[in-house]
Formats: C-alpha cells, sequence, structure tokens
C-alpha cells in the first residue's frame, strides 16, 4: 500500500509547553506515505513549512521520487500553528485566536517524538528532512534526540533565526497587526487587504533580485510583475488566518536549538553533539537563510556538508516549483539516503563548496 493516508489526528493529552502553558490536548495532524518496514527502520520525517500543510512537499514523496515510497515510510506532521494541527483558529477558549500560547521548534519536534517513538514505535529515523521552518525542525531533532536520527538534510533553512531574518519577520508581523480590520486578533479570522499587503512583503524575499531582473516569473505563467504578485502571492496567503500566521510567526523568529536543555543558550555546543550524517542544504540566493549562515553553523556539526542550491529562485528553490532545483534537491536527497548511517561522513565535496 503505497497510497497515501488521509490526514490522521495524534491527540496529546495535557502537553506542556516550554513557554508556559499547556494544551490538553495538543492535537498534532499528520499523514504518512508508504509502509512502515517489520523492523521499523525505513522511516523518513518530514515536518512542514511556514503556512504550509502535509501536501506541500509530495515533489517529494511517492514511487520512484526522492523519497520513494516502495522503498520508505514517510511520515509528514504538521506545524503546530497552521491551522490543521494546534492552532489559533481550531482551539476554544481560552486559548484560542490571540489568546494562543507561545509555540516553539522545541514543542513542535517533541510532539512529533511522541508520534514517531511511542505511536509508531520507531527507534530510529532513516532521514529526518525539512525546507525554511521545516530545516529548523530537523535541526532541532538532530540536537534533541540525536540517537534517533541517521540522517539530516535541512534545506533553505537555520538553527538559529538570524537578526536580518528577525527583521524580516518584524515586517511580516506589522503588516498584520496594523491592519484596521485585524482589531488585536478579536475578530474575523483573516482580512484580504492584511493578507494582501503580506503576500507583497513576502514577494520581495522570497525570490532573489535575479529572479526578478531576468523575469523567471514567465516560467510559472505570468507576464509581469504585477500578474505575478496577484496570481502567485496573493493565492498563496489568501484564506490565511491572521492569528495563525501570528503564531508560526512567532515560532519561526524563535527558533533556537541554543535553547535546547543542556545547551545553555550555545547554538555551536548543540550542534556540536548531532550524531547525524548532515546535509545543510541552502539555497545560493536565499534573501533570509543565506547560505553563510550555513557555513557558519555547519563548522559546528561534526562531519557536516554543505552542498548550495544553485540559481536564482532564492528561498523558493525549496518549493519545488523549478524543475532544476527539483532535480538537484532529488539527487543530494537520493545520495544522502543511500550513503551509510555511520562510518565517514563525507559525501564527496567539502563543506561550504557546493
Amino acid at each position: 500500500m503505497n497510497a497515501p493516508t488521509d490526514p490522521l489526528v495524534l491527540e496529546l493529552p495535557h502537553f506542556r509547553l516550554e513557554r508556559g502553558g499547556v494544551l490538553d490536548p495538543a492535537r498534532l495532524v499528520y499523514r504518512t506515505h508508504g509502509d512502515l518496514a517489520p523492523d521499523r527502520g525505513n522511516a523518513v520525517l518530514l515536518p512542514t513549512w511556514f503556512a504550509g500543510d502535509h501536501t506541500s512537499h509530495e515533489w517529494l514523496i511517492g514511487p520512484g521520487r526522492p523519497l520513494d515510497t516502495d522503498r520508505y515510510f514517510v511520515i509528514v506532521p504538521n506545524l503546530f500553528g497552521n491551522g490543521l494541527s494546534s492552532s489559533p483558529s481550531n482551539t476554544p477558549a481560552p486559548q484560542a485566536g490571540a489568546d494562543f500560547p507561545h509555540v516553539t521548534m522545541g514543542d513542535n519536534v517533541r510532539a512529533q517524538h511522541e508520534l514517531v517513538r511511542l505511536h509508531f514505535g520507531i527507534e530510529r529515523l532513516a532521514l529526518v528532512i525539512g525546507c525554511s521552518m521545516g530545516a529548523q525542525q530537523t535541526y532541532q531533532w538532530a540536537v534533541s534526540y540525536p540517537d534517533m536520527v541517521a540522517r539530516a538534510l535541512p534545506f533553505c533553512g537555520s538553527p538559529k533565526t538570524s537578526p536580518h531574518n528577525g527583521v524580516f519577520i518584524e515586517g511580516l508581523r506589522a503588516v498584520l497587526t496594523t491592519d484596521p480590520e485585524w482589531h488585536r486578533g478579536r475578530r474575523a479570522p483573516g482580512h484580504a487587504a492584511g493578507l494582501r499587503a503580506f503576500s507583497r512583503v513576502y514577494a520581495g524575499w522570497g525570490f532573489s533580485q535575479a529572479f526578478y531582473w531576468n523575469e523567471r516569473y514567465r516560467s510559472l505563467g505570468f507576464d509581469s510583475v504585477d500578474e505575478f504578485l496577484a496570481g502567485f502571492w496573493e493565492p498563496n496567503f489568501a484564506g490565511q488566518d491572521t492569528n495563525d500566521l501570528l503564531a508560526m510567526l512567532w515560532t519561526w523568529q524563535h527558533a533556537d536549538v541554543g535553547a535546547t536543555g543542556g545547551a545553555g543558550g550555545d547554538v555551536a555546543k548543540a550542534l556540536g553533539t548531532i550524531t547525524a550524517r548532515t546535509l545543510a542544504m541552502p539555497a545560493e540566493r536565499d534573501l533570509y537563510f543565506p547560505p553563510e549562515d550555513e557555513v557558519r553553523a555547519s563548522a559546528h556539526i561534526p562531519d557536516a556538508e554543505v552542498r548550495v542550491i544553485p540559481g536564482e529562485w532564492g528561498h523558493l528553490a525549496g518549493s519545488g516549483a523549478n524543475p532544476d532545483d527539483v532535480a538537484f534537491i532529488g539527487r543530494s536527497v537520493r545520495e544522502l539516503l543511500a550513503s551509510p548511517a555511520d562510518g565517514p561522513r563525507a559525501l564527496g565535496s567539502r563543506p561550504g563548496t557546493g
């Protein structure tokens, strides 16, 4: 049976959060693809990204694809705050809307650990892989549960949100919270004007300058920047709940593996505990997760490799929309999965050489 399951729900009673508060229950919505092997040794975990869901990375999953469901059992858990797992929009009072508690990357990973270890009985994951906020969860997994992660492939992400990335997030937050229809989150869930403005801020960061110089949006079927903004970016966030977006922005902005117990706030120390064979894949022209950040971070991970995704698509190199990026990422996923989880780590190139 290789067909994906319908979305499933794991309820976690009295789930305590790192920054205080309790979700009772926390609801973790997930989808699985493929079959779990009798020895439970073929499991892959793919957490979701900002405003995405369990369908966002299906270009990677399926028979003959990089995450080949003829071989691997792929679990895709939804991020808290995305409107499917516990979120401001689906949690009852007194935690509804603007009263939803802060949820960290560590909280997300701890809930996923309950799913993987206790629900499925999986002792070791063949691979944890994710893009953007999914990459941040990948790093957190490798730090929080090093004995459970054989291989890690974070792409277009980082182990800690940088100050410059935080400036971008502050701009997004300001757009949402200064919308006069928002009313501190006590009203209707989403507002067209605020979400349109939000999408335009995102448009300037999601793709690179060269993407616009060279009119790469034409490959997506748009004849002008205006058409691209209205036809690509606006639908990307249309219908989102404002409080859900704000909750995910908070999680993103506070991502930090240094906050893991035992690290004492030291990111380098946290990264040094990773035992997974790690391949970090930033995008060449990503404006908020630049390659330099990953080269710096990976220097603290034993035998990690950095392989830069080339091209002009910036952060959206990880979206699956550009065939060249899909091919590059796919080859790297296959190569990492084919490599032994133990023994010499290098996959072929030195860190930072791409």
